[in-house]
């Protein structure tokens, strides 16, 4: 390895000369900044156990508390407490930079030793300051022994023939292995309808993703909890295309039907892994001909693999109409424009665009790979509320070099993918922080200034990335392919200097972009006629999950803000419900003074939105829609504003158009149809509680879809009525009325939380009991679950409370200790706090008193009188005047009675303490946040493009 850049180089003067921004001469990026240690400990908010914990490390003070743990549990190398385990951000950071520089240095791509120098520190300084961050690949691997795997996003290839569908389900598990995701097109496997060249009859694509999903199922990725990520793709015209179009939906009504018969199916339960296709994101590959025949009302043919001849026809809008019926049912399939796609394909010659990776964002070539990196859009906002468009195109030459240098010394995990990747060199910068960058402007993301703001940002990121991969052309030669595609190449970087030339801007923010963009965009043509490019693609939109909270962002990928509140950790632990920095930023930019923004923000936190908010004007309520609330975005809100940033992007959205539960099977027809008409190159879809095995705040969002369906939302007790109702040997029991007094108790026992809720007949006594601990399908939920049911029935049958409060009080278990209870105050187990609470709710004084429980009101008559009995009416008046502790020192028992008029009740929604801001906004507005929890630490995720991202762990459920 070369110590300094080449004399040879030196002299000719060839290479980058790199220009100081950022950093300052003189002084490196890290003294620039103060530092501080801090202790980062991760405990299971359940069970309050430690899960993690690294005291000492060092971090930026204007780090937040959630980034610097993040970044700790997540990239910092080498095992907790070893020596060689990395302890500060300096090192983590040097890691990863050292090896960039060398590499630049090495392959020749610097001027000089000066400009390797403003290089690193121009580098050191945009990471450390949070202005962008590489994908996680980058910080796991770069700069240790591992393999340099740089690159999220894979892309693999399968042709119909037995060695290549193996090879198939090897190389994926590889990939899912090493922590990422893979997208593949299974268009070349023949279809069950067409003969095998032995007379037998082929299995069809479907069939072969039934191996491949359970490999998926069974291969954690990176070792973690989290399942792979992985995308599979069918044409529109494959003769198997409506048996892969229904493949999920089938597999969801088999699942309501055997969570009916009460299985475990619960995103996580243990009974999921017994329905098929759940790993895969599915979607539909259709053309510009399948789309126009749908309009037209046409028949549509489908071919065989083999020959390419028709082999039969289907009514295309009645293809059409299953698609979104099985999107409506399920979420499942989304939609892929293969001729939109291929059309801003820079590589034609060498082959098409057949699939893309598992969110959907990178599109290219079969077999090829590209490494991600996305930069933080508010740390380019003025101080006068502009977008400071030259430091954001400096920072994407410096972003787009580094990212070209990584593939230099990148691995692939296969040797296909590799040669791909060295020959193409596929990039994809992207960025995160739109929505909230828009929301500080006093834009709304659902208006023409807010779609004008982000489609000239994204020009200028597009821009700017292929100018200089065609000044790296001239220096480190074009990528490999390029010489058979230069036509092509030059077509495509035209059709986006001429979707920039339609731009309409409104404002002299978005105008003083526009031209920046527009200037960047002829010298990428100029330039790239002379010395051609460096890469084959420069952009995507990624979900910037993890990376989103390294950076502190408020809002992911090209995401509006998810809502107005939000959950923030405090330093020393604890956290705080906090409003959106941003909004008291929008508010003073659109006009209002000190005191009307105090009032908004004020009202803000208590309700969540700013309807009605005091002083607000109404004309600007747009700017504060969010994601999620009372005053969520429209789905075409989000189509218009993929639409507005595809023309600028060499690859796709991650995104998901979310509908509210009420949504048609048309609307999502709808959608897709404007998707394609918008020029988008895919959509994918989310119907609010459309999936079963998806844990709900409320519990009862399903009711209204079918007969199924309200079974699984009434109340666990309709579960308990079921099982008693199958025990036909019990001759005598006790029915619960269909409308009964339910009592819901939320408990802490040792640290570890929980809820309780019990049901009783017309004359008071006990007749059910249900509870709730754990996260959703664990082992401990399960259990608890299995000995509600069994409890409940026992009292259905006539077994008295007193025996169960004999047998299962004084039970010594872990957890034990302090709870909350006053009447309770510590408790041997979780099972004898339930007893002992069940107990002084319904049995009377006498039976309690045999068994030696008695209240806390009852323990202090005994104190003050010698008798716990209750007293004679004359004598509790006289001792009114007894001081008691005050309210605020006596922990609080949440207990509620609710009277449901119903045909079965729903046990009430316990009262709770928010650990994301999903939660958080769950209980401002009370509705429900339709996200899985997460599989790490069991909190609530939220919605990030595609995927969904963890707030508390940074645990992400898709492939970046």
């Amino acid at each position: 390895m070369t110590e300094t850049v080449s004399a040879a180089q030196q002299a000719t003067g060839k290479g980058l000369k790199m220009e100081r921004v950022f950093s300052t001469e003189g002084v490196h990026p890290y003294d620039a900044i103060n530092w501080e240690r801090r202790d980062v400990v991760q405990t299971n908010w359940k069970t309050g156990e430690t899960v993690f914990e690294q005291r000492g490390v060092e971090f930026p003070d204007f780090w937040s508390v959630n980034a610097s743990t993040i970044v700790t549990t997540k990239y910092f190398r080498g095992a907790v407490g070893a020596d060689n385990r990395e302890q500060s951000l300096k090192q983590l950071i040097d890691r990863v930079v050292s090896k960039y520089v060398a590499a630049g240095r090495d392959f020749h791509y610097f001027a000089s030793e000066a400009d390797v120098k403003v290089f690193e520190e121009e580098l050191t300084w945009l990471l450390v300051n949070q202005y962008f961050s590489f994908n996680s690949p980058v910080w796991f691997n770069v700069g240790t022994t591992a393999p340099q795997q740089v690159s999220a996003c894979f892309i693999l290839s399968v042709d119909d023939s037995m060695d290549s569908i193996l090879n198939w389900y090897k190389e994926e598990g590889f990939i899912f292995k090493g922590g990422s995701g893979a997208g593949l097109n299974l268009s070349r496997i023949r279809s069950s309808k067409e003969l095998l060249k032995s007379g037998g009859t082929a299995s069809g694509p479907v069939s072969f993703m039934r191996g491949a999903d359970a490999s998926a199922g069974t291969i954690k990725s990176g070792g973690a909890t989290r399942r792979a990520a992985k995308m599979v793709v069918l044409d529109v015209d494959h003769p198997d295309i409506e048996e892969f179009v229904e493949t999920k939906w089938r597999e969801e009504d088999k699942i309501r039907a055997l969570r009916d018969a009460g299985f475990d199916m619960d995103l996580g339960g243990k009974d999921i892994t017994s329905v098929q296709y759940q790993n895969a994101n599915n979607s539909v590959r259709v053309s510009d001909e399948f789309m126009r025949a749908v309009e037209e009302g046409k028949e549509f043919g489908l071919r065989s693999r083999s020959t390419g001849e028709v082999i039969e026809t289907v009514d295309a809008r009645a293809l059409w109409r299953k698609i979104a019926e099985a999107a409506w049912a399920c979420a499942d399939p989304g939609i892929q424009y293969d001729d939109t796609i291929n059309d801003w394909h820079t590589n034609p010659e060498t082959g098409r665009i057949t699939a893309s990776n598992p969110c959907s964002e990178y599109m290219s070539l079969d077999n090829s790979s590209c490494n991600l990196a996305s930069l933080n859009l508010l740390k380019f906002l003025k101080d006068d509320d502009t977008f400071d468009g030259e430091r954001f195109a400096k920072a994407v030459e410096v972003i787009i070099t580094a990212m070209d240098i990584s593939i230099c010394f990148a691995d692939f995990p296969t040797e296909a993918i590799g040669k791909t990747t060295v020959d193409y060199r596929q990039l994809g910068i992207g960025y995160a922080n739109l929505g909230a960058l828009l929301m500080a402007m006093g834009l709304g993301y659902d208006s023409e200034g807010g779609r004008s703001m982000a489609a000239t940002i994204t020009s200028l990121m597009t821009g700017t990335s292929y100018r200089r991969s065609a000044e790296l052309a001239a220096i480190v030669g074009p990528y490999n392919g390029y010489a058979r595609n230069a036509e092509a190449h030059q077509r495509v970087m035209r059709k986006h200097q001429a979707a920039n030339d339609q731009v309409r801007t409104l404002h002299i923010a978005d105008a003083e972009v526009h031209k920046l963009a527009t200037a960047e965009w002829q010298k990428v043509v100029d330039l790239g006629k002379t010395n051609g490019f460096r890469n084959a693609q420069a952009s995507v939109l990624a979900p910037t999950g993890t990376i989103g909270f390294m950076m502190d962002c408020d809002t992911t990928g090209i995401e509006p803000d998810f809502s107005l509140v939000k959950f923030k950790k405090l330093v020393g632990g604890g956290s705080l419900q906090i409003v959106n920095q941003t909004i008291p930023r929008a508010l003073k930019k659109l006009g209002y003074n000190e005191e009307t923004v105090e009032a908004i923000v004020e009202y803000i936190a208590e309700h969540g939105h700013v309807i009605d908010a005091p002083g607000l004007k109404t004309e600007h309520y747009e700017v504060f829609d969010t994601a999620m609330g009372a005053r969520a975005l429209k789905p075409m809100g989000h189509v218009r504003m993929m639409a507005a940033c595809q023309p600028f992007l060499s690859g796709a959205i991650s995104k998901t158009v979310n509908l509210p539960e009420s949504a048609t099977v048309e609307e999502i027809e709808d959608v897709y149809m404007e998707s394609w008409k918008l020029g988008l190159k895919a959509t994918a879809v989310y119907r609010d509680n459309c999936k079963v095995g998806q844990p709900l705040a409320d519990g009862g969002g399903k009711a209204k879809k079918d007969a199924a369906d309200k079974a699984a939302a009434d109340a666990d007790a309709q579960v308990v009525e079921k099982v008693v109702e199958k025990v036909v040997y019990a001759p005598t029991r006790k029915r619960l009325p269909k409308s009964r007094v339910s009592r819901t108790t939320s408990f802490t026992v040792g640290g570890a939380e929980g809820y309780m809720t019990s049901g009783a007949h017309e004359d008071g006594s006990l007749g059910e009991v249900f509870l709730k601990l754990g996260k959703q399908g664990s082992t401990l939920a399960g259990v608890m679950d299995a000995f509600s049911i069994a409890t409940s029935i026992g009292l259905q049958y006539g077994v008295p409370l007193e025996t169960y409060v004999a047998k299962f009080t004084n039970l010594r278990f872990e957890p034990a200790g302090l709870t909350d209870d006053a009447d309770v105050r510590m408790a041997q187990s979780i099972m004898d706090y339930i007893f002992r609470r069940l107990a002084l709710d319904y049995l009377d004084f006498d039976a309690r008193s045999a068994l030696g429980i008695y209240s806390a009101e009852e323990r202090q008559r005994h104190l003050e009188t010698g008798s716990y009995e209750p007293l004679e009416i004359s004598e509790a008046d006289s001792l009114k005047t007894v001081e008691q502790p005050a309210i605020a020192d006596r922990p609080a028992v949440v207990e509620k009675e609710t009277v449901v008029e119903a045909e079965v009740v729903e046990p009430a929604a316990p009262e709770r303490a928010a650990k994301t801001s999903a939660e958080l906004l769950e209980i401002i507005t009370g509705t429900a946040v339709d996200s899985p929890l997460c599989f790490t630490c069991g909190t609530k995720m939220r919605p990030a493009g595609s995927c969904y991202v963890c707030e508390g762990c940074g645990s992400t459920s898709g492939c970046s």
